[in-house]
């Protein structure tokens, strides 16, 4: 049985993406083991968990909002990436600069998917209407 979103091209690019976030994270110096180590696997993590996370979702708006939280964790990786460029914590630049070629393109797939989901509104939302808060000065014990 297959899940819904490993048939998702976002979710495998996110996956190999992921592989190559993981390469550049072992070349690091192991004073960098539990900071920027440690932050940049778990934010390309969370780029491929949040996708398969919101796969589940009950509405497109619903699994648009973790396609929003996987480009947020991108986003994230890309900046720890622009930290190890500037500490020239690898000998050889290729890695990042093919891990970023692939940012690019993951970006571009999920804001297009996001952005379809959007407005393609199928399925209903699940939201409250909002109400008016009403203070102590507001409220009259004779009503």
């Amino acid at each position: 049985m297959a899940y819904k979103f490993e048939q998702l091209e976002v979710w495998q690019l996110a996956m190999e993406y992921t592989d190559l976030v993981y390469d550049i994270a072992k070349q690091l110096p192991s004073s960098e083991k539990y900071n920027l180590q440690s932050q940049i696997t778990r934010a390309a993590t969370s780029v491929a968990l949040n996708i398969a996370e919101g796969s589940t979702s009950q509405s497109n708006i619903e699994q648009a909002r973790f396609l929003g939280l996987a480009v947020r964790s991108l986003i994230e990786t890309v900046a720890c990436q622009h930290l190890i460029n500037r500490r020239q914590y690898l000998k050889d630049s290729e890695p990042l600069r093919n891990a970023y070629r692939a940012s690019e393109k993951l970006f571009a797939k999920l804001q297009a998917f996001r952005h379809a989901l959007i407005k393609n509104k199928s399925l209903p939302s699940l939201r409250e209407e909002p109400e008016p808060y009403l203070l102590d000065d507001d409220h009259n014990p004779n009503d």
